[in-house]
């Protein structure tokens, strides 16, 4: 029997196997901690921000997410009691985001979000290897139509 395939069939096979590696993660971590990729960076960098806790403009930087998205998974960590919106004493306009116990709880046994141990390899490659990637990938991206999308710097499945 012969193989038709050809380069293009595998770099489409090798698309889809990281859109599945990202969706199957996203999965796994909703299993586990009832928590999406989203919801789970937002607390980690709640938790990282200390008692003093941050406000919704600086989260949304960080995440580099939109106001409305960060309101949306703020509103439902809160629901869940992962999150606690304190006003601010010299500034009513102000509502900081402070991590409550049950957060520690997560973040005491968090797990390595996709992004993270894929930044890891990354930074493992050496500087041409990394060039060559991110010039493919944007080259990828280009001939998906994605090159225009505004999207953080972050894997997530679909589960904002």
């Amino acid at each position: 029997m012969v193989n038709n395939r050809d380069n293009k069939d595998d770099l489409l096979i090798s698309l889809r196997k990281i859109m599945r590696s990202v969706d199957l993660h996203s999965k796994q971590l909703v299993a586990q901690y009832g928590l999406t990729g989203p919801q789970m960076l937002l607390l980690k960098y709640i938790y990282e921000g200390g008692a003093e806790g941050l406000i919704n403009s600086s989260l949304a930087k960080k995440a580099s997410l939109s106001m409305a998205t960060i309101t949306s998974i703020i509103e439902r960590l809160e629901k869940k009691g992962y999150v606690k919106k304190v006003r601010s004493d010299t500034d009513k306009r102000k509502t900081y985001l402070i991590a409550t116990p049950a957060c520690q709880v997560i973040m005491d046994k968090r797990p390595n979000l996709l992004q993270e141990k894929f930044i890891k390899k990354f930074e493992s490659l050496k500087e041409w290897e990394q060039t060559l990637l991110l010039s493919s990938f944007e080259r990828v991206a280009d001939m998906m139509g994605a090159e225009s999308l505004d999207v953080a710097p972050i894997l997530f499945g679909t589960d904002l």
